[in-house]
């Protein structure tokens, strides 16, 4: 149901001096470093680098209105997209392997941005009317972002998207409570043992079941307001993987059972093989339509009833097709 425009969650934070202080227990967690599940135990206050490649200064690869999101983030200026650097997750077919796969250069990167300069770079995309901040694979830099928050929560009004792989730390995530208006993880895989050969983490799927619960329990489902736009709640992805479907089916069942029905769900069929996929013979293809409308199906045979659909005719006007 759509709902009435209100104020981004984390102004009532910012206004009593709580988002101050998260801000401050989030850096804490960088020496030694437990932002993530990892827990890398390096100290990145003093630029030691861990499995993220990222130190005490968060990188910023790119920023800017984005169009190619999900509707209800989109609207008519487009979601404001800001791209980190580095990744807590590493996978091995990832489609943005050269800015998720960082170098060593840590904060003396050109792109490592100071609390003032990510703050700039929010308050700019909101001048330019984007209808959120989308801050995209942002799990190991939570401590960057609450600074830079707090510095621009005096002017900034629009909705936080936590963009995110899933594979969270629900200590991180508690931080972040109040904060976030719309939680967007990627529920890729179901089992443990699938997760460890593409990601390398042998928890990942018990890791994001618990960090999905999380941030459901925060936020509920996705609401939108009265121009279709999402306020908060929970967005899920699934990217569909090659030969994967009795883990689509998994996952399907896990979010309308154990999350809620109305879960609002994109089923997204952008898998290509990409980086080191070619060393693993049985994700080296692309996902057939066939798959992927069976994927469709596995969620409404689940009892998921809200799954995205793309305004193609939308996206078309604004590339002047």
């Amino acid at each position: 149901m759509a709902k009435t425009k209100k104020e981004a969650a984390y102004r009532a934070l910012h206004s009593a001096g709580t988002l101050r202080r998260r801000a401050d227990e989030a850096r804490a967690l960088l020496a030694p470093c437990r932002v993530c599940p990892r827990r890398c135990g390096v100290d990145r206050l003093q630029g030691e680098l861990g499995v993220c490649r990222i130190g005490a200064r968060a990188r910023v690869a790119s920023y800017g209105p984005h169009f190619g999101e999900e509707s209800p983030l989109v609207g008519e200026n487009g979601s404001g997209a800001i791209f980190f650097s580095g990744c807590n997750l590493l996978c091995v077919f990832c489609q943005n392997e050269e800015i998720s796969h960082a170098d060593t250069l840590g904060d003396s990167a050109p792109d490592a941005a100071t609390g003032d300069q990510l703050a700039a770079v929010m308050l700019d995309l909101q001048q330019r009317g984007c209808h959120n901040i989308n801050l995209v694979t942002p799990s190991h830099v939570v401590p960057q972002i609450l600074e830079g928050l707090a510095i621009a929560a005096e002017s900034l009004r629009i909705p936080l998207v936590y963009n995110t792989s899933g594979y969270d730390s629900v200590e991180t995530l508690h931080l972040l409570d109040g904060i976030v208006d719309i939680y967007m993880p990627d529920v890729k895989f179901w089992s443990d043992e699938v997760a460890a050969r593409y990601t390398g983490v042998k928890d990942y799927a018990t890791v994001v079941r618990a960090a999905v619960r999380e941030m459901h329990r925060q936020v509920g489902d996705l609401e939108l307001d009265s121009r279709g736009l999402a306020t908060r709640g929970l967005l899920v992805r699934h990217l569909v993987m090659p030969g994967r479907l009795d883990e689509t089916g998994e996952i399907m069942r896990f979010l309308a059972g154990e999350i809620s029905p109305a879960t609002y769900v994109n089923i997204m069929d952008q898998y290509h093989p990409c980086a080191r996929a070619a060393d693993y013979p049985e994700i080296n293809r692309p996902l057939t339509a066939d798959e992927y409308h069976q994927a469709r199906e596995l969620a409404r045979q689940a009892g998921l009833h809200r799954l995205d659909e793309r305004d193609w005719s939308s996206l078309f006007r604004r590339l002047g097709l």
